[in-house]
C-alpha cells in the first residue's frame, strides 16, 4: 500500500508540474525602484528558430492570472521594442518622459490580463537574430518568428493555454497583429 500512495504522490506533483511550469529561471526577482514586485515578471528568450531567438517579457495579472485572458503585445515600428510599452504606456510600473526612476501606474494593462510583452522581428530590443539574413524581414517572416515565438512560449507556460488570447499592437504592430491572427 505505502508504495501505491508514494508512485501516486510522484505522478500526481509531475501533473502539478506541468499544471505550473514556468520558466523560474526567468523569473524576475526585482527591480530598481521597486520595493516588493507585485504580481510575477518573467522575461527571458523564446527560440523562433534555431538562429533566431525573440525577447519577451510576460507579467501575469493582478487579478487571477489562472482565469484572465492573456494579450500579447507588439510596438511596431517597425524596429521599436515592446518594452516601451511595457515601461512607458501600460505596464505595471512606468518611467515618465524626463524622470529617472520607476514608479507605479495607477491603471496597468495587467489589472485584469496577463501580458505578454514580444520583441519582435529579431534583431529588435533585446531578441537575437544569429545571422545576417536573420535581421531581414518582411510581415510573412515576422507572423511566422512570432508564431512559432508564441508556441513555443506555451512549452513552458501551459497552464495558459486554456485563457482566451488576445493579439494586440500599435504603431507597425498593427500589421504584426492580423498576420499572427491569421
Amino acid at each position: 500500500m505505502r508504495r501505491v500512495i508514494a508512485a501516486s504522490s510522484v505522478v500526481l506533483l509531475s501533473l502539478l508540474g506541468l499544471l505550473r511550469a514556468a520558466r523560474i529561471q526567468d523569473l524576475v526577482l526585482g527591480l530598481p525602484d521597486v520595493n516588493r514586485m507585485n504580481t510575477d515578471w518573467y522575461s527571458g528568450y523564446i527560440d523562433a528558430s534555431p538562429t533566431k531567438h525573440l525577447h519577451y517579457v510576460f507579467v501575469s495579472s493582478l487579478t487571477d492570472p489562472i482565469n484572465d485572458p492573456v494579450v500579447l503585445w507588439f510596438n511596431g515600428g517597425p524596429g521599436c521594442s515592446s518594452l516601451l510599452a511595457l515601461f512607458q504606456e501600460h505596464g505595471p510600473y512606468v518611467v515618465d518622459d524626463g524622470e529617472y526612476f520607476i514608479k507605479d501606474n495607477p491603471e496597468p494593462w495587467n489589472k485584469r490580463a496577463n501580458i505578454l510583452y514580444l520583441e519582435s522581428p529579431a534583431g529588435v530590443g533585446f531578441s537575437i537574430a544569429g545571422l545576417p539574413s536573420d535581421a531581414q524581414h518582411n510581415d510573412m517572416s515576422q507572423s511566422k518568428d512570432a508564431k512559432t515565438a508564441l508556441l513555443n512560449w506555451y512549452k513552458f507556460f501551459p497552464e495558459y493555454l486554456m485563457n482566451d488570447l488576445y493579439i494586440a499592437g500599435e504603431s507597425y504592430g498593427g500589421i504584426y497583429t492580423p498576420y499572427l491572427a491569421w
